[in-house]
This record gives C-alpha cells, structure tokens and sequence, in this order.
C-alpha cells in the first residue's frame, strides 16, 4: 500500500513542479538587457560596488595609515605601505601613508574595512563594471600622489 502512495506521491510533486515552471514561462521577463540601456539603470545608492578612498579639491585624504582596515581584510585584499617622515614642527619622525592598494578581483565586498576604519578615510561606490581582460589591471591604488588630510591641517 505504500509503495503506491509513493508513486502517487511522487506524481503529484512532479506534477507541481511542472505547474510552477509552466507559470515561469508565460510570466513576463525581468531580466534588464544590461549592455543596451547602460546609462538607462542606475545602482542603489547602498550597493558595495569598489572601494574608493575619497579626497578634497586640495588632494589631500583622510587615511592615517593605522592599518585597522588591513587587519581586518579577511583575504589581504588591502595592502598598506608606510613610509617614515620627520615633523618639520616637532622634528619627529612619523609613519606616513606611502601607498594604499586595492586588489579588486580578491575582494568579497564584506566591509569590514569600512566600518573598522576610525577616520572614515575610505568608503563604498557603486562602480560595479569591473570587467578587464587581465587580472594585473584588478589591483588599484586608492591614494593620489599628495599628503594626507591629517598632516596639513596641524
């Protein structure tokens, strides 16, 4: 008796899959035709697209060179590079952001570098066209050659 109820079953689950893809086929689609109407569709505004780090008219940034969000990349995906500066005030020598680098095609878009940076030096844009033919053009500097913010203004 059950081996039949099984069958019976079993036919009446196929028999709603097939309903559901019979629904499927005659809905409308909604797939945007992404080439065509490329500046018809923009992102939303929360969307993590690249990570970019944001400078003023003067081309200074906010980025202290701490290294939290390094730190708390889960695959290296950042990589800081610091080199050592001495204070024409003090005379001291100081840790200064040399390079900030990037590599887009390892990155998991988590934001954990966002949100553990305590200057708010770098942000999320909505850039999501990324597509190159070689993996060398993924890794990108996000600091302009110039000082940062933090020195200036002291």
């Amino acid at each position: 008796m059950s081996y039949i109820e099984n069958i019976i079953g079993g036919i009446w689950r196929l028999m709603q899959g097939m309903y559901i893809t019979l629904l499927n086929m005659i809905r409308k689609k909604v797939t945007e035709p992404y080439p065509e109407n490329r500046g018809k569709v923009f992102p939303h505004d929360r969307m993590r697209g690249q990570l970019v780090m944001p400078h003023n008219e003067a081309n200074q940034h906010k980025c202290t060179a701490c290294g939290i969000c390094e730190m708390n990349c889960p695959n290296g995906t950042i990589q800081i590079l610091t080199k050592k500066e001495t204070d024409e005030d003090t005379g001291k020598e100081k840790k200064v952001l040399d390079k900030y680098l990037y590599d887009i095609g390892s990155c998991i878009f988590c934001a954990l570098c966002t949100t553990s940076c305590p200057q708010d030096a770098i942000e999320w844009s909505n850039n999501f066209e990324h597509a190159v033919f070689t993996r060398s053009k993924l890794l990108e500097q996000l600091n302009k050659e110039g000082s940062s913010l933090m020195k200036k203004t002291k």
